[in-house]
This record gives C-alpha cells, structure tokens and sequence, in this order.
C-alpha cells in the first residue's frame, strides 16, 4: 500500500519522502544504451513485483511526425523541431503522471537523451510538483566501436531507417549525435550534487553513485552495477526425469529414472557438440538436479536457492490426493497460482525472491548451464522473455528440453532443443472451472497422465 507522500526540503528542493513512485529518467546522447538500460531495468522490476512501465520519448516522436526524414529535425537552431520534441516530452510526462497517480504505477521509466541541465530541470519541478521522486541514469561513453556496434545492431533497425541504405542510415544517425554533443551538460559532482543519479562509464567499466535516497534507488543501482553486454547465452533445463514424475507426485527429493539417467548422459553429448566456451554448471541442491549434472563430467555449483518451490503439506502428493484432502487449497491455487501459498510452504511469489540472487548472479556471468526444476524454470524463464505475473506459472517447460536463451539488444532469442529422450509430461493447465465449490472431475480435468 503507497504511504502518504509529505515533501521535506533539502536545500531549498523539496524531497519526496515514504512510499512516493520514482521516475527514473536517463540521461545521454544517442547510441550509448539508454533504451538498453530502460527496457532491462523494467523488465527486472517488473519481476521483482515492482509495477514499472518505460515511456520512450522517440516513440512519441514518431508518433506525432509519422515520417522521419533527417537528423536536421535534431539540430539545436530547428525551431520548429525543438517545439515538436518539447510537445512530446510534455506529452510523456503527463502519461507518466496518469500512470503513477491513477493506475497504480510504481515507477515510470523515462526515456529520453534529457542532455541539458534544463530538461532535467524541467522533470525534477514536474516530479515534486505530482510527489513524486526522481532518480537520473547517465550512460557515457567515448568506446567508438561500441558506439559504432549499437548503431548498426539497434538503430538501423528502428522504424526511422526502415526503408533506408546502411551507409547512409549510418551518416544520418552520426550527424544526429552531433546535434547533441554542442548543448550536452553531463551530470556533474558538483552542480548536480543535490540530485540522485548513477553514471555508468563505458558500459560499465566505472560507476560514479550519488544521493540515494531509497531502497528503490538502492536495487536498482545494484541491478545496473552488475549488467553486461558481453555475447553470451544461458541454457536452461530441468533435471532428467525422476521417480516420482513418473508417478505424477509433486515436490520430494527423488532420483533419476532410467530415462531420467538416458537424458542425463544425452545432454553431455549434447554440452560436447556445442563447444561452448567456459561453461559454468549450476544445479540445485536436489538429488535429480545433482544425479542429472553428475553424468555430464564437469565441475558444476549447487544454489540451494534452485531447489524446487516447496509444496508444504501437498509435498509428494498426486494431484488427485491433493483435490481429494484439500479441495479448497486445490481450487484456491488454480483462482491465483502465483501468488497461492502452500500452507506450510511457499508461493510463485516467494520463488521469485529466493531467485532474484540467481539472476542476478546471471547476468554478471557469460555462458551458464542452469539444471532446474519446473517452478524454478518457469521463474527463470519469465525474467528473461518478460512475462506477467498471470503468465509465469503456466510456462511450458517440458522435460529433457534445453532452452538457449541468447540476449539480444532489446530481448532474448530462444532457441528450444528437445533431446530425444522420452519422458512423462508434467504440465497442468488451468482448468476453466476455478469455483471451489466445482466438481472433482472439474479440478482434475488438466492434470497430466501418469502412472
């Protein structure tokens, strides 16, 4: 539940204090990563459970111009164009109010070069004016070749180069930056020392922190501090089949079938055949996930935070024996499944915060093999293809598939890889009939064949 917002005043600026929604508002010239950081860091809190939601400033733009024809739009004695950008702007902010005030947003990413002391000026009277705080995300860098990289792989494909020559895409967009560079005002130490901000250098090989204000502010400087865009990709897979998915029995520590250990033995050929340059191993700390790594003949590191969601009272129990003994629970968990809690155990809800070191860990590393479970999959899986809360816990993550998962500029390429092995589905949809007052065969009418 939001607190009641009260400004205190610091220097003559007044400073949202409790529970206030945040506007985290980048700050740079183009081609430096700030739809990059905007699109990661909504994503990432929107998982964490904070509802954030990005307002990219180009895309009013482009909205509002239809065509785009050359970067003299953004040259600073343009009038005509300076006055478009200011509407847009303008236009941005006031959709970022309606989010945060009546919708029930947390925080509002504001996308946006916001290059001149001015502009931010601007946001900062506009965020205490609604009560709300701001936090600026500044993006440096001088690296051509990264520069040069972001054009090609991001902005050539952007709806302003659609029908456009590479080379000349390329000149356009160079001239574009130049029409930044005269009135660039960076955020400084100094003058801007009442503001709270992190400057990333050169895609992270320096930070500068200053003034943060909240925990908020804190987690998102954590997530920032320890992103990359070094090429790599994360593979995901649960443990080969066990002994108790063949008998459609939930949770428990269970070892390997014969196809589980099948599976096993395929998926280090599999490893083999990819070649893929120092792979890291994790498992849980659960027999099927370790048995599972074990035959693959690497080093591998046990996350007890892997292990499965633990199901309280309906550990090891069909799904027949769970309608059976706990209707209500059963009917409850299908109304809300991420958010139902097991009693004496945990929810989709508490997964996502065991998992958040997980992932965080993930994306300082480069290449990963992760042997999971399903819940933990589906978790994972989520953060990365940015899936709703209402979506993450009917994720299909079948056994005895690898998924690879390739982080590209603004998303992930997935690439699924069934291994040959049979085994029992383990997938259950939602039924249509949520009442708890439905019939058994209702309840039991997506439960999954098993033996």
């Amino acid at each position: 539940m939001r607190g009641s917002c009260r400004p205190r005043h610091t220097r003559d600026r007044a400073v949202c204090m409790t529970n206030c929604p945040t506007i985290i508002v980048t700050v740079g010239l183009p081609a430096r990563g700030k739809t990059y950081i905007s699109k990661k860091l909504t994503r990432y809190l929107n998982w964490i459970g904070v509802p954030t939601k990005e307002f990219n400033v180009g895309q009013y733009r482009r909205e509002c111009l239809k065509i785009y024809k050359s970067f003299e739009f953004f040259r600073p004695d343009n009038e005509e164009g300076l006055k478009i950008r200011r509407q847009c702007a303008t236009s941005a902010l006031n959709d970022v109010r309606q989010y945060l005030s009546v919708e029930g947003g947390q925080v509002a990413v504001f996308d946006a070069t916001n290059t001149t002391r001015e502009r931010r000026g601007t946001i900062v009277k506009f965020a205490e004016q609604s009560g709300f705080k701001v936090f600026f995300v500044e993006s440096v860098c001088e690296d051509p070749d990264v520069i040069a990289q972001n054009i090609v792989q991001v902005k050539l494909g952007s709806p302003d180069y659609i029908h456009c020559d590479t080379e000349k895409a390329i000149e356009d967009f160079m001239k574009r930056i130049k029409c930044y560079e005269s009135s660039y005002q960076p955020l400084d130490e100094v003058l801007d020392r009442d503001l709270s901000y992190i400057k990333i250098m050169d895609v992270g090989r320096r930070y500068l922190v200053n003034l943060v204000m909240d925990h908020i502010q804190s987690r998102i400087v954590y997530y920032l501090m320890n992103i990359h865009i070094t090429p790599r990709s994360i593979y995901l897979c649960r443990h080969g089949e066990s002994d108790l998915n063949i008998k459609g029995r939930i949770g428990g520590d269970s070892g390997l079938s014969a196809r589980g250990r099948e599976f096993a033995k395929s998926l280090g050929e599999f490893l083999q055949d990819q070649n893929i340059k120092d792979l890291k191993v994790w498992t849980s700390q659960m027999k099927r996930t370790i048995q599972t790594a074990e035959s693959l003949g690497v080093p591998y590191e046990q996350w007890k935070s892997l292990n499965e969601i633990n199901a309280g009272v309906c550990e090891e129990m069909m799904y027949e024996e769970i309608q059976e003994h706990f209707p209500l629970e059963f009917a409850l968990r299908d109304q809300d499944k991420y958010r139902y809690r097991y009693p004496k155990g945990e929810s989709y809800e508490d997964l996502v915060q065991r998992l958040e070191p997980v992932i965080m860990e993930l994306e300082r590393q480069e290449n990963v093999l992760v042997v999971c479970h399903q819940a933990v999959m589906r978790c994972l899986l989520a953060y990365f293809l940015d899936k709703t809360a209402d979506e993450l816990p009917y994720l299909k993550c079948p056994l005895h598939t690898v998924l690879k998962l390739t982080p590209m500029a603004y998303g992930c390429k997935v690439e699924s890889v069934y291994l040959g092995v049979d085994s029992v589905n383990t997938h259950r949809d939602r039924p249509e009939n949520v009442n708890v007052k439905r019939t058994t065969e209702d309840a039991l009418v997506t439960v999954p064949v098993h033996f």
